[in-house]
């Protein structure tokens, strides 16, 4: 059989682990909200056009 003491320590212990945990979950949620917020400005922004100098370039040279 455990003594008190040693109960209350491992009920100690456990209520760390527990402390430590749910601040990783916390922090792992904020982490996500941001990567959320970055995909929602990637696909509200504008597409890239591609670049016309390096057509025009590449034309210039087949005409000669």
């Amino acid at each position: 059989m455990a003594t008190a003491g040693q109960i209350q320590y491992r009920i100690g212990q456990t209520k760390k682990k527990l402390a430590k945990l749910n601040k990783d979950t916390l922090a792992t949620k904020a982490k996500m909200k941001k990567l959320e917020m970055a995909l929602k400005k990637a696909k509200v922004a504008p597409k890239a056009k591609p670049r016309r100098k390096a057509a025009k370039k590449a034309g210039a040279k087949k005409r000669k």
